[in-house]
C-alpha cells in the first residue's frame, strides 16, 4: 500500500502510521554529520556485512535539542543508516522517529533497498515497559527517510515519572534487517501467472483482496454476472453492474484494473478510499447489499446457497428434564486466535461446554434457578466456509485495541466431522461429509492502526498458489501461503562486533486474517466454468467499447509527441463566457475549439483545415499569438507573420509556447459584412492597437463582452466615444466612463482611462481590454451595490460561495451563503447567525474543511481567530468552498475561556461510576473543580465528605492532584481523572502509619509471565507492626469479595514490576519504608486474581476507548 501524501498528515495525527517526514526544513545537517568519513559515496553492499544489525543511541541533553537530530550513522547489510529523531515533535505533539539512508543524494541513479525495521525508545526504569514500533519499506531517492510521525505523545515521552527521558537522557534503538528488493513495476502479472490485480486508490488494499477471493469463486461470480442491469444504468451508480465491469475487467483485462467506480456506487469519496476498513466487515456488509439486490432476480438466494450455515445454541438443565434451543444462522464464524494452537483448537473451543452453577445458574422455566450446561453445536456448515481469524480484540488492561500476532496454525483440508462429529448437532445431516480444502488466506501484515492486506489463492484449487498484491500477482509455493502466515516470531542472526549482539526477533506481523474453505462435495460446482455467454450482450458491448477507448487514449498518449493541440478562440467564444464563465482576461481556452494536428504539417495546411471546419476562407483568416504577460494576465499579443506561416505548426508552437506545452493557442481575427460574411481584413501597421471592449451596466450587474476594433495608437479615446456608445445601444452622446482592467491577481488592478491624452500615454497596445459604462449621473437617487467597473470586479474577485454543514452532519450540504472573501471573522459567522434566526453571532462556532481527508479539521477556528474568509477556507496549497458549523451554549469567547475535563466519580460505598463533564474558566484551579463537582449533587457518603482528584494511568494512580493546582495545565486526553472521597483513616495518619498504594494484577501467560495490571487501583493506611492477614480483612471488606473468591487471591509486594509473595504473617508496613507515597512505577501491594468480573474501569475509560477507535478506524458503510 503505498504511503499516503504528506498534506494528509493533519489527518492521521492520531494514527500511527509510517510517513515519510517533512522536507520543508532548509537547514543543514547537524555537526555530528558533517564530520568527514573515510568511505566511499558509493553504496556498494560489503561482502561480509550482516543482514541484520541493532544499534543503541544514547541522546544525551535531550531537553536542548534543536527541531532535528541525527543519530552517527551505522552499517547494516552492507549500506549505511542512520536514526533521524524530531525531539519536539514533526509538527505534531508526538515524538516523530525515522530511519535514514546516509548520503541518499550522492548514490547511484535509480539506487534501491528494502528493510524490515524496528525503533525503541528504551524505557530505562523497567525495559518492559519500553515502546517498539516495526515497519518494512522499500527506500529510494524519493523516500530515502521513513518511520513514524506520531511514535508516542511528548506528554508521556517527557514524563520524568514514566522512565523514557532520565538525567535529560534518552536511550534509541534500532533494529534494522535488510531484505531482497522487488523489481516491482517491470513484472507483467497476466505473463506471468495469467491472472491481473486491483490498482489500489490509497488505502483500499483491504478490499482488493476481498474482491480478488470472491472474484476467484467463480459460482459467485457467474451469479453476479446474472444480476439484471440495463444500458441505461451507470456503473458508478449501481452496484451490480459496477461489480459486473470490475469481476468482466479482472477476467479479460491484460493491465491491473481500477475499482473507483465500484468505490463510486458504494457512495465512497475520496476521504472513504483512504480510509482503512476492516475485511470482515467489508464482507459482511458487501454480502448483504448483494444479498438485497439479488431479491426478486433469477439468482435470489445465491449468497446464502454459497455461505450461509446454521447452528443450535442451547442451555440443558443437569437436574431436571429441561432442554432451551435457539437456531441461527451464519454468513461467516469468528476463531479465536488467542490461547489457541490451531484452527481445530477455535472449533473446539467454539462448541466448548460452559457450565451455568453458584451464581450464574439458569432460570428454567418451571424449575426456577437450575445448573445447566451451555453451548453451540452446528446444524450445517456452507459450501464455501469464511472463517474470520480475530487478530484484532480489546485489551481491557491496555484500555486499547491490540494485534494478536501469536502463532496460529490452519490446515490445506479441514474435517469438521473429526472426532465422531464432534461439531454437530444431533439434528445435524450425517450424510454431508465436511471435508473442506483451503481455497484463500487473507494476510494482515501490520499493527492495529495501519497496514497492508493481500490475499493467497487456489483459484482451481490446484496445487498452484498465486499472492494478488493490489496490481501485483505473482505464482507462489504452498509454503509461502501456509506455514508462513502462521505468525508467531522470526528469530534474526546474531550481528557484527560494534552493535549490542544479543540476539533479537522480529514478531511476524504478516499473518493470516481470513480463510475460505470449500467443501470438497461442492467443488465441483463451486469452482464452475464463467465465460463470455454468462454475461449480458450490454454488458459486454460496454465494456468492449470501454476497452476500445481506453486503447484509442493509449494509441494517442504514445502518439501524443507527433502531434500538438491546436487551440482556436474566436469573437464567439468572448461574447459567450465574458460574464457567464468568466470576467477576467477574455477566454476560457479549455472551452474553446481544439484541433489535434500533426507538428511536421505546414501551417498554411492547418488553414485550410480551419477554413473547412470553420467556414472562414483561407485568405479571410488571420492569427494572433497569445502571451502571458508578467502581471499573469493572457492576452493576444501579435499576429502570425508570413515567415511564420510558412513553417510548421510544430515549429509554431515552440516560438509561442516558451513553457514547452504541448498546446498552441491562437485567436482568429475575422471580419464580417453586412451580411455576416467574411471579407477582407484591414491591413494592420504598428501604429494600429488591437483593442478589446466590455460593458458594465450597474442597475442589473450585468458584464458582457461588446466587441474590438482597432485604434491609432496616436488617437485619443474621446474620438472612440459616439462608436462605443453605438455599440452599447446608447445615446451618441451620452456621458461613458473608460476603464482599463490592468490585471486581477494577487489583487484587481482597474484604472480610469484619461479620455483627452493618446491611447500611447495611457500605455495601451494590442491586446489591452477597456472596460466602459454611462457615466453616474451626479446627484441621482438612484444607489447601486457596485457603482463601477472597479468595484463590480472587485466584488467578482473577492465573491465566495459558502457551502455550510452542520459538524454533526458532516457529510451533508445544509445552505450556501454567498460572501466574500475579504469578509471578517464577524462579518461570517454574524450572515450564518442570520440564516439560522440567531440572534447572537458570538454562538456560532466554525470549523475548517480538510481538502485531503473530505472531513472537518479537528480543531475548530477560535474566535476572531482568522482575519477573513479567504483564510478559513484554504487548506495547505488548496482551496476548498466548505464551512462547518455548531450552536453552542454559551457565546464563544467564553466558552474559549473555560477548560473542559472528562471526570471519573467513584462512589465512596456503592460499586458505581460517573462520568462528569466539567466546565470552568481556565485560571481555576482543582479545589474549584472539587466545589463544581459537590454542586452536582454527586452522590456523598456523608455531606461533609472531602473529594480529591487524581491521575490515573493503565490502572496505577501517578498523581494526587493539590488542591491549589491550576486546571490549565490538566490533560485528560491521555490519563483518566478519577474524583474519589478521602477516607477518614487517611486524614488522620498516625506516625508510623504508611499510606500505600494496591493495585490489581495478572501474570499474562502470552507474554512471559509479565504483570498486567487492571481494575481501579486504590490506596490504603498500613498500621506500624500490621499482618498481611490483618490488611487481607480490610481489603476484603473494602471490596466486598466474597468468601469463596476472595480466598483463591494471591497477594504480593512489587517493587519495578516484580512480585514478592507475602505470608499472612508478613508485616506489611516493613516492606514500605517511606512514610510518602511512593511513585506509581515503585512500589505497590499487588491483588492477583483474574479479571472476570464487571470492571468499574470500563465505564471511566469508555469516552477514551471511542477516542482510540476513531483514531485508526470508522465503521464500512456502503450508501447505495
Amino acid at each position: 500500500m503505498p504511503p499516503p501524501p504528506l498534506e494528509q498528515q493533519e489527518q492521521q495525527q492520531e494514527d500511527e502510521e509510517m510517513e515519510v517526514p517533512n522536507s520543508d526544513n532548509p537547514e543543514g545537517p547537524l555537526p555530528m554529520e558533517v564530520q568527514a568519513e573515510n568511505v566511499s559515496t558509493v553504496d556498494a553492499p560489503i561482502v561480509d556485512d550482516p543482514q541484520s544489525g541493532r544499534f543503541t543511541w544514547t541522546i544525551d541533553n535531550f531537553s536542548r535539542l534543536m527541531r532535528k537530530v541525527y543519530s552517527d550513522s551505522f552499517q547494516v547489510g552492507g549500506y549505511r543508516w542512520r536514526i533521524l529523531v524530531f525531539p519536539k515533535g514533526n509538527n505534531v505533539d508526538h515524538l516523530s522517529m525515522y530511519l535514514d539512508v546516509v548520503d541518499s543524494v550522492l548514490l547511484p541513479y535509480g539506487w534501491s533497498r528494502y528493510a524490515q525495521f524496528s525503533l525503541t525508545v528504551v524505557n530505562q526504569l523497567h525495559n518492559k515497559f519500553s515502546i517498539r514500533k516495526e515497519t518494512s519499506h522499500q527506500f529510494n531517492a524519493r523516500e530515502s527517510d521513513w518511520g513514524f510521525t506520531n511514535f508516542m505523545p511528548l506528554s508521556e515521552l517527557l514524563d520524568p515519572s514514566r522512565g523514557y527521558v532520565v538525567n535529560d537522557t534518552c536511550v534509541v534503538e534500532a533494529d534494522v534487517a535488510v531484505r531482497k528488493v522487488v523489481d516491482y513495476w517491470s513484472h507483467d502479472s497476466k505473463k506471468e501467472t495469467g491472472y491481473v490485480g486491483l490498482k489500489n486508490q490509497g488505502a483500499t488494499c483491504y478490499m482488493n483482496s476481498l474482491l480478488q477471493t470472491l472474484y476467484h469463486i467463480p459460482y459467485f461470480r457467474k451469479a453476479v454476472y446474472h444480476m439484471p442491469t440495463t444500458e441505461n444504468d451507470m456503473p458508478s451508480g449501481s452496484i451490480p453492474l459496477a461489480l459486473q465491469s470490475l469481476f468482466y475487467k479482472l477476467q479479460y483485462s491484460d493491465s491491473s484494473v481500477a475499482t473507483k467506480e465500484l468505490t463510486k456506487s458504494f457512495g465512497w469519496d475520496t476521504y472513504d478510499a483512504f480510509m482503512q476498513h476492516d475485511v470482515q466487515e467489508l464482507n459482511r456488509v458487501l454480502c448483504e447489499k448483494l444479498e438485497d439486490k439479488m431479491k426478486g432476480t433469477v439468482v435470489e438466494g445465491t449468497i446464502q446457497q454459497l455461505f450461509e450455515g446454521h447452528h443450535m445454541n442451547y442451555i440443558e438443565c443437569i437436574n431436571v428434564d429441561y432442554k432451551s434451543t435457539r437456531k441461527e444462522s451464519f454468513y461467516d464464524l469468528q476463531l479465536d486466535v488467542k490461547g489457541c494452537r490451531d484452527v481445530y483448537d477455535s472449533f473446539d473451543k467454539y462448541v466448548e461446554v460452559e457450565r451455568l452453577e453458584g451464581d450464574n445458574k439458569y432460570h428454567a422455566e418451571k424449575y426456577g434457578l437450575q445448573e445447566a450446561r451451555k453451548g453451540v453445536l452446528f446444524i450445517d456448515f456452507p459450501p464455501v466456509l469464511q472463517l474470520q481469524l480475530k487478530r484484532f480484540e480489546y485489551d481491557f488492561m491496555r484500555d486499547t485495541m491490540v494485534k494478536i500476532n501469536d502463532r496460529y496454525e490452519f490446515p490445506l483440508q479441514l474435517d469438521l466431522d473429526r472426532e465422531d462429529g464432534k461439531y454437530l448437532s444431533p439434528e445435524a445431516d450425517r450424510r454431508v461429509r465436511n471435508l473442506y480444502t483451503l481455497h484463500s488466506v487473507l494476510v494482515h501484515s501490520g499493527g492495529v492502526h495501519g497496514g497492508h492486506y493481500y490475499a493467497y489463492i487456489r483459484p482451481t484449487l490446484s496445487d498452484q498458489w498465486f499472492k494478488f498484491d493490489d496490481e501485483r500477482v505473482t505464482k507462489e509455493e504452498a509454503k509461502r501461503a501456509l506455514e508462513e502466515q502462521y505468525g508467531g516470531e522470526e528469530e534474526l542472526p546474531h550481528t557484527n562486533p560494534g552493535f549490542n549482539n544479543s540476539p533479537f526477533k522480529f514478531t511476524k506481523y504478516s499473518n493470516a486474517y481470513m480463510l475460505v474453505y470449500i467443501r470438497e462435495s461442492d467443488k465441483d460446482k463451486i469452482i464452475c466454468n464463467v465465460d463470455e455467454k454468462d454475461i449480458a450482450e450490454h454488458l459486454r458491448v460496454r465494456l468492449k467499447k470501454e476497452q476500445e477507448e481506453k486503447e484509442l487514449k493509449r494509441k494517442e498518449k504514445a502518439e501524443a509527441h507527433l502531434y500538438t493541440i491546436v487551440k482556436v478562440a474566436r469573437d464567439a467564444d468572448l461574447f459567450e463566457q465574458i460574464g457567464e464563465d468568466i470576467f477576467f482576461d477574455l477566454v476560457d481556452h479549455d472551452k474553446v475549439r481544439s484541433f489535434r494536428i500533426q507538428k511536421q504539417i505546414p501551417f498554411s495546411v492547418f488553414k485550410e483545415e480551419v477554413a473547412k471546419e470553420l467556414g472562414v476562407p483561407v485568405q479571410y483568416q488571420r492569427f494572433w499569438l497569445w502571451a502571458k504577460r508578467q502581471n499573469h494576465t493572457y492576452r493576444p499579443n501579435r499576429p502570425v507573420t508570413p515567415q511564420e506561416e510558412a513553417q510548421s505548426v510544430g515549429q509554431l508552437r515552440e516560438v509561442s509556447n516558451k513553457a514547452n506545452s504541448a498546446e498552441l493557442k491562437l485567436f482568429l481575427e475575422v471580419e464580417t459584412g453586412q451580411d455576416f460574411r467574411p471579407i477582407a481584413l484591414p491591413e494592420k501597421s504598428t501604429e494600429d492597437l488591437l483593442l478589446f471592449f466590455k460593458l458594465y451596466d450597474p442597475s442589473n450587474e450585468e458584464f458582457r463582452y461588446i466587441g474590438r476594433f482597432y485604434v491609432s495608437a496616436s488617437g485619443r479615446p474621446m474620438d472612440i466615444l459616439t462608436r462605443l456608445n453605438e455599440m452599447a445601444g446608447f445615446s451618441r452622446d451620452e456621458e461613458i466612463e473608460l476603464f482599463e482592467e490592468i490585471k486581477f491577481e494577487p489583487q484587481v488592478m482597474c484604472e480610469l482611462v484619461d479620455k483627452k491624452s493618446t491611447f500611447r500615454a495611457n500605455q495601451l497596445e494590442d491586446g489591452d481590454i477597456i472596460c466602459y459604462q454611462k457615466t453616474p449621473k451626479v446627484g441621482s437617487a438612484e444607489q447601486f451595490r457596485y457603482p463601477d467597473v472597479p468595484s463590480f470586479l472587485e466584488y467578482v474577485h473577492n465573491r465566495q460561495v459558502v457551502r455550510f454543514r452542520s459538524l454533526e452532519r458532516p457529510k451533508e450540504d445544509e445552505f450556501s451563503l454567498e460572501l466574500s472573501k475579504l469578509h471578517t471573522y464577524d462579518d461570517v459567522v454574524t450572515r450564518v447567525a442570520q440564516h439560522l434566526g440567531l440572534d447572537d453571532p458570538s454562538k456560532i462556532r466554525l470549523t475548517s474543511h480538510n481538502c485531503y481527508s473530505q472531513q472537518p479539521k479537528p480543531q475548530p477556528i477560535k474566535y476572531r481567530g482568522v482575519e477573513n474568509l479567504s483564510d478559513m477556507l484554504v487548506h495547505y496549497n488548496q482551496t476548498s468552498d466548505i464551512l462547518y458549523y455548531e450552536v453552542l451554549d454559551i457565546p464563544l469567547p467564553e466558552l474559549q475561556g473555560l477548560k473542559t475535563l472528562k471526570i471519573a466519580f467513584h462512589h465512596a460505598t456503592k460499586d458505581e461510576v460517573l462520568i462528569h463533564t466539567i466546565r470552568l474558566p481556565k485560571q481555576c484551579d482543582v479545589e474549584d473543580v472539587i466545589n463544581d463537582l459537590k454542586s452536582k449533587q454527586v452522590d456523598l457518603s456523608h455531606p461533609n465528605a472531602e473529594l480529591r482528584l487524581l491521575e490515573v494511568f493503565y490502572h496505577k494512580i501517578y498523581k494526587i492532584f493539590s488542591p491549589s493546582e491550576k486546571i490549565e495545565n490538566i490533560n485528560d486526553q491521555y490519563w483518566t481523572l478519577r474524583a474519589e472521597e478521602i477516607p477518614e483513616e487517611e486524614k488522620n495518619l498516625g506516625p508510623n502509619d504508611r499510606l500505600i498504594h494496591v493495585y490489581h494484577f495478572m501474570k499474562d501467560t502470552t507474554q512471559n509471565q509479565q504483570v498486567q495490571n487492571f481494575g481501579d487501583p486504590f490506596f490504603l493506611v498500613v498500621h506500624e507492626g500490621e499482618t498481611l492477614a490483618d490488611v487481607k480483612l480490610r481489603i476484603q471488606k473494602k471490596l466486598q469479595v466474597p468468601d469463596e473468591e476472595f480466598s483463591k487471591w494471591k497477594f504480593a509486594f512489587l517493587s519495578l514490576g516484580r512480585p514478592e509473595y507475602l505470608q499472612d504473617s508478613d508485616v506489611v508496613s516493613s516492606r514500605f519504608q517511606r512514610r510518602d507515597i511512593y511513585g506509581a512505577w515503585e512500589q505497590y501491594l499487588g491483588l492477583e486474581h483474574t479479571d472476570n468480573a464487571p470492571k468499574k474501569s470500563y465505564a471511566v475509560n469508555q469516552f477514551s476507548i471511542l477516542q482510540n477507535r476513531h483514531a485508526f478506524e470508522k465503521p464500512v458503510k456502503i450508501y447505495n
